[in-house]
């Protein structure tokens, strides 16, 4: 990450909940298309080294995201995402799950959901995420698989993307 970009990553394990508020070196809708076009969401959204290849996607309200996160040797880590409202460039709020390839919720893992909202701050872009995950219980198990250093990754490769769109 550029040193100079803010990321706050603040969880409320009694309150189920994480806030994180991070700051991006381009123009909101630039910003935008990066988390709502499949292509280049498949270039950013998985920490290294894996790679994210898309199943399905429609990007309208009542529309979905199947995806998977996916290593070299082969090893699928699926999710599915639900869109449930979306204001153009400016917020879109998501329910959000683990899942298999047929796009089955893995019921052993939490559900959240997510809302995220986009704001311009001169030639950057704040993005802020909301993420409840509907227990204490729910919350502790994504912190202890890692969300907040895989989530500081995925946004060091989509500093590096933006760089590269930006020109």
């Amino acid at each position: 990450m550029k040193s100079d970009l803010q990321f706050q990553f603040l969880a409320d394990v009694p309150g189920h909940t994480l806030r994180i508020k991070r700051e991006f070196a381009g123009p909101r809708d630039l910003i935008w298309d990066c988390y709502t076009k499949q292509e280049l969401l498949e270039k950013w959204f998985a920490p290294k080294p894996l790679k994210t290849k898309t199943a399905s996607m429609e990007f309208r309200e009542g529309g979905h995201w199947h995806y998977a996160m996916y290593d070299d040797e082969g090893t699928e880590y699926w999710g599915w995402t639900d869109y449930v409202t979306i204001d153009p460039q400016e917020r879109y709020t998501t329910r959000d799950a683990f899942s298999d390839a047929t796009g089955a919720p893995n019921t052993d893992l939490p559900v959240a959901d997510w809302i995220i909202t986009f704001e311009e701050a001169g030639d950057r872009t704040i993005v802020r995420t909301v993420i409840d995950y509907g227990s204490p219980e729910g919350l502790q198990t994504v912190i202890d698989m890692g969300m907040e250093e895989g989530l500081g990754a995925t946004y060091v490769t989509l500093d590096d993307l933006i760089e590269t769109l930006k020109g």
